[in-house]
Parts: structure tokens; sequence; C-alpha cells
């Protein structure tokens, strides 16, 4: 897809990875959606830094954990830029979930924004792109859906359904929309990790480093700009841990 003039939606894009990817749609030739939930001076600079480079951005705000969220970003985007062309739900929640403390509210909820917001985005993006005839959608995952933590057990199984939902996704839309996932590994360390913590992970992954936003980024840009005849696919990032574990 040639990215000129498209329009992207990048959940979660005030920080971190979604601002790495909101940035590498615009400098791909898109106008970006900056979502965000409560960090909008954050998402306002994203958006001052892609209008810089040439390409129109807004910012939306709101909580992917409430049911309407998703169909209000929809209508958000096409209200201000009048069409919608790329998805990337990149938006997560990661509280810890060890078993001992599970409770159905913090699981429900972290399924809402993990899983069940992105679908719905997803199902309200498609009027969107059945009109043009084309769309992209793609999902960041973790590779914790297919190797999970114990202490994180709501987190992983919602990536979990959301890869087993991108190949859904994949088959429902196809052939105008293409949905892929990227499962990333460390993409970037949250900061409360500690230096010990940080080595023993970094021991484990076979190109000895941590990833960065930008990796996973340049993924999101080959599948939504170069992958025409791909769909249905997930890419991991994570510097090979997934295969030394």
């Amino acid at each position: 897809m040639d990215l000129t003039d498209k329009v992207a939606v990048v959940t979660g894009a005030a920080r971190r990875v979604g601002r790495a990817i909101a940035i590498e749609l615009a400098e791909a030739g898109c106008h970006v959606v900056v979502h965000c939930r409560r960090s909008e001076a954050e998402a306002e600079e994203v958006a001052a830094l892609i209008r810089g480079l040439g390409r129109e951005a807004t910012v939306v705000a709101a909580d992917l954990a409430d049911p309407h969220a998703p169909s209000r970003i929809v209508e958000h985007t096409i209200a201000e830029h009048g069409q919608l062309d790329v998805l990337v739900n990149n938006a997560a929640a990661f509280p810890a979930t060890p078993l001992e403390a599970i409770t159905q509210a913090a699981f429900a909820e972290v399924v809402q924004t993990n899983l069940i917001a992105p679908v719905l985005l997803a199902a309200a993006a498609w009027p969107h792109f059945q009109r043009a005839g084309a769309g992209k959608i793609v999902n960041i995952l973790d590779i914790s859906a297919e190797r999970p933590w114990p202490s994180y057990i709501a987190y992983c199984a919602a990536k979990a359904g959301l890869r087993n939902a991108t190949l859904s996704l994949a088959r429902v839309m196809a052939p105008a929309v293409q949905v892929n996932g990227v499962a990333p590994g460390v993409a970037e360390f949250p900061e409360e990790r500690s230096a010990s913590d940080r080595e023993r992970i970094l021991a484990k992954v076979p190109l000895g480093r941590a990833g960065s936003p930008a990796d996973i980024a340049k993924a999101v840009r080959f599948l939504v700009a170069d992958a025409d005849y791909v769909t249905g696919q997930v890419i991991t990032v994570d510097g090979g841990r997934s295969i030394a574990w």
C-alpha cells in the first residue's frame, strides 16, 4: 500500500512503542490519529512531531476499558480526516495478576483493553475499509501469548486471544484487508525493572541486547507498506528470545 496521504490510527501512541509506530508511519506518508488514555500532553507532543514532518495529526483520548471507546475513536477519525486506511492496535494494559490475588474485575479489565477493544476497533473500521476497498490492520501481540508468565495470567491470556483473533479477522476481512501481528520480546524495559532483572532477561536473548521501539515500528511499517500479499501472519521481533527459552 502506498501510504501517501493515508490515515492511520495508532492506539497507545503517546509513549514508547506506540509513539515510534506513529512517527514511523508519518515518515512513510500517513496522517495519524494519535490515541492515548490519559497522556494527552505527551500525545500532543507526538502530534506536533508528526505535523513537523508535513503530515496531519490529531489526538483522541479514550480509555479502551470503556466498551464505547472503539467506536468513538473511529468516529473521531472519520470526522477529522474523512477516511481510515490503517489501524494499529498497540495500546495495552499490563498489570500483574498472580493467581492468589486475581479478581474477576481485574481479569475483565485486562481482557477488555488487550483483546476486546482491538476487535471492536477492527469491527468499527470494517465499513470504512469496505468502502475504500482496502485496509491494513496490525495488532501488537507479545511472545508471552505462547510462552506465558505465571504472574501475568490475564495479560498473557488476552494476548493469546488477540493472536487468535488476528487470524480470524484476516479470514473474515479478506481479500480487501490484510490483518497481521507483530510480537515483541523486550522492546523497551519498563522503568521499574532492576538492573539485575534486565541482565537476567538479556542473558536469554541470542542477539544479546534488548530491542527498541524502532525495531517494532519498522516491522509494522513493513506489514503496512510493503506486505500486500501477507495476511494472517505474526512477525516475532524478539532477538531470538522465543527460540532460546
